[in-house]
């Protein structure tokens, strides 16, 4: 008997940060706006209480806040680690097209902290494995350079080309 795999995304970087840091970075949206800067599109935030069970939105700072992406926080556990499910707005109901995303924040030694985001469960969704094989290293490269100068980049580094 085979067993079926369910592909996932797992990306590994370093930040000279704090895990406060880090965590605030994650669900703060007067944080957030200023490095998920999504491609050819407006800064993104998300928004949550936070709390295990609750509802999160990935929507877009514009006039309309747009939700893109839709979720439940499934676990949170300041400042090491937060699991939510992701889903498009039209699969909010559909349990079964719902992947999920885990943020493991490790302190290593001198100031460095290891951030792992792992988006699993996403067979079948071909399309979702694609936007977010480009979309994570964007974004997570734009957060370790806020995090770590201050300051993110101005738009995203494929359109600095």
């Amino acid at each position: 008997m085979t067993t079926m795999t369910k592909p996932s995304f797992v990306y590994v970087t370093y930040i000279a940060t704090t895990p406060e840091k880090l965590w605030q970075a994650l669900v703060d949206t007067d944080v957030a706006r200023r490095y998920w800067v999504g491609a050819k599109g407006p800064a993104h935030v998300n928004v949550s209480d936070w709390k295990p069970g609750s509802r999160w939105e990935h929507q877009r700072v514009d006039d309309a806040r747009t939700v893109d992406i839709v979720g439940t926080v499934v676990e949170s556990t300041p400042p090491r680690r937060l699991i939510l499910t992701w889903a498009r707005p039209k699969d909010a109901d559909d349990d079964s097209k719902h992947s999920r995303v885990t943020f493991d924040i490790e302190p290593q030694d001198d100031g460095v902290i290891r951030l792992t985001v792992t988006h699993a469960d996403l067979e079948g969704d071909a399309p979702m494995l694609a936007g977010i094989s480009s979309g994570w290293p964007m974004i997570l490269s734009n957060l370790k350079t806020f995090l770590e100068t201050g300051r993110a980049f101005p738009q995203s580094p494929s359109e600095t080309k």
